[in-house]
């Protein structure tokens, strides 16, 4: 019993998470919601460049593709963190005179979304049918009005589900960002429950800060099953309770004389 309550009292204190709410809600969550939206869309360009250049005819092009993501997918993100953050630092800081590492943090997560994001859009761009290409080319499309119109628009449909995966694995990938020493200002929700359990010898600062990232997660968790669960089934069919509904909504507004417009 005794080794029961101290786990309670070790992680699940609820004066201590009380304590640190504030700072999560008021610093850390808008500073995590930063790092991962700023990084999510850099790194969601960025892919998409990596993927039309993976499925170029040119192979110089194709192979700098296929080398950047071998090697930003290969290594550990901390390592690309620090890489960027810290080897980086002294030169942005000669060439700025800024300090601030914050920039360089969304950098670093931005080339490591790119290389998971770049391989996402290239294997659905792939996956769409060779004869889209061909129809769209036989109607007068050029190849790059082709990629751009038709290709890429299908190819990044059938993808959503695994982009927005990837955007979950950034939001906790965002919490490596406190190797950089950010500001007070600047923690995100994993550095301030690190502090106040640095501070109070307790983990259940940390403990809070996991079930925000909960809250964060779990939505967007759904989010995908919805969007995987549409793009299987596709659009409902309209019952013929409702079929026959709008039947009568359209005789009711024609016979009033008045158009779907509102104008008589």
């Amino acid at each position: 019993m005794d080794a029961w309550s101290q786990l309670i009292d070790t992680f699940f204190n609820g004066q201590a998470m009380a304590q640190v709410i504030p700072d999560l809600l008021t610093v850390g969550l808008p500073n995590t919601l930063i790092l991962s939206v700023s990084s999510g869309i850099i790194g969601s360009l960025l892919g998409m460049v990596l993927a039309v250049m993976g499925i170029s005819r040119n192979p110089v092009p194709r192979w700098l593709a296929r080398i950047y993501t071998d090697v930003f997918r290969g290594l550990p993100a901390v390592i690309i963190i620090l890489l960027i953050g810290i080897g980086l630092g002294p030169i942005v800081r000669q060439v700025t005179g800024s300090t601030n590492p914050y920039p360089l943090g969304i950098l670093a997560l931005s080339l490591l979304a790119a290389a998971y994001i770049g391989e996402i859009f290239r294997s659905g761009i792939q996956s769409v049918d060779r004869g889209q290409m061909e129809a769209s080319r036989a109607l007068g499309f050029s190849y790059g009005a082709t990629m751009r119109l038709v290709i890429i628009p299908q190819g990044v449909r059938r993808v959503l589900p695994a982009l927005v995966n990837q955007f979950i694995s950034l939001i906790k990938d965002s919490s490596l960002i406190f190797f950089l020493g950010l500001l007070a200002s600047q923690r995100e929700i994993f550095r301030v429950g690190n502090d106040a359990t640095a501070n109070s010898g307790n983990l259940s600062p940390l403990v809070a800060a996991g079930l925000l990232y909960l809250v964060l997660t779990i939505p967007l968790t759904h989010l995908v099953n919805v969007i995987d669960h549409r793009l299987r089934e596709g659009r409902r069919e309209k019952t013929a309770s409702e079929t026959a509904d709008a039947a009568v909504t359209s005789d009711a507004t024609g016979a009033a004389g008045v158009t779907p417009g509102g104008q008589p």
